[in-house]
């Protein structure tokens, strides 16, 4: 992969992660209007275990860790499984939805991808 093109995608993913992580925290983005109950009950779920606000510091912690090029390889397989769940939960419980969970899960692959020097070790 071109190594610019790798630094601008890294960067704008990192500048989408830390919006939607402190989003967890500052509730910027209003949710929507009408959601089903099923919804409702997994978000209460969430938010009453702080399940939630650990959510929102993995997306603020790996954002930073994109936008400085530190850690990022470490960081974007921790965030895979933010990535999955995002899909999992769109598909099973508000499939109008998934695109921008696709859109999450596409561009942690391009970063697994981006960074796949630092994995040859592991594998």
């Amino acid at each position: 992969m071109n190594p610019t093109v790798f630094k601008v995608i890294r960067v704008i993913f990192g500048v989408l992660l830390v919006i939607f992580g402190a989003n967890k925290f500052f509730n910027f983005m209003p949710a929507p209007e009408e959601m089903p109950e099923s919804i409702i009950n997994y978000m209460t779920a969430l938010m009453s275990t702080k399940t939630i606000d650990l959510v929102g510091i993995v997306e603020i912690v790996a954002g930073l860790a994109f936008i400085f090029n530190k850690y990022g390889g470490l960081l974007a397989i921790i965030l895979m499984s933010i990535s999955i769940n995002a899909v999992l939960f769109h598909a099973f419980l508000g499939p109008a939805d998934i695109y921008g969970a696709i859109v999450l899960l596409i561009l942690n692959i391009v970063m697994l991808f981006g960074y796949k020097h630092q994995y040859k070790d592991m594998l």
